[in-house]
């Protein structure tokens, strides 16, 4: 994450780290989205309005595949938020050891693109997003944004 070299060290009033957990079922997926969103206003982060719309359509589409793909063996999935001075970033986790791939564009097929719509609202956002492993055997799902979108000329 970049942060901003702040002369007195102290974060911005909005920065810090909320975690959540949910259980890995349909209505989590809304109810991901509607607490992203509250959180970033309730903290008053400074993100530009299509970067949030971004964002929750991310957290939608990551919430979604560990409803869909992990729940059998991750019945509970969880959803942090951290608040840089200049970056937001969003993770799903969940416990199933499968690491998703992007699925190519396939018109025929209702579905199986969201880690693609994800990796694409993320680059034109100008962020980073990536898979991971963590250390109880599981995966974790990330997308970083910049507060501010930035302009391609």
């Amino acid at each position: 994450m970049v942060t901003i070299e702040r002369e007195n060290g102290d974060p911005l009033p909005y920065e810090g780290v909320w975690r959540f957990t949910a259980p890995a079922v349909d209505a989590s997926v809304p109810q991901a989205r509607h607490a992203v969103r509250d959180l970033l206003l309730r903290q008053g982060v400074p993100v530009a309005d299509d970067v949030v719309q971004g964002l929750l359509l991310i957290v939608s589409e990551l919430v979604t595949n560990a409803v869909r793909h992990a729940a059998l063996l991750s019945p509970t999935l969880a959803v942090e938020v951290a608040v840089g001075a200049e970056w937001v970033r969003v993770s799903v986790e969940d416990n199933h050891p499968y690491r998703p791939t992007a699925l190519e564009t396939d018109h025929g097929r209702t579905g199986g693109r969201g880690l693609l719509l994800v990796r694409e609202i993320t680059r034109e956002a100008g962020g980073a997003c990536d898979v991971e492993h963590t250390a109880t055997g599981g995966k974790v799902i990330w997308a970083a944004l910049p507060l501010k979108p930035s302009r391609i000329v």
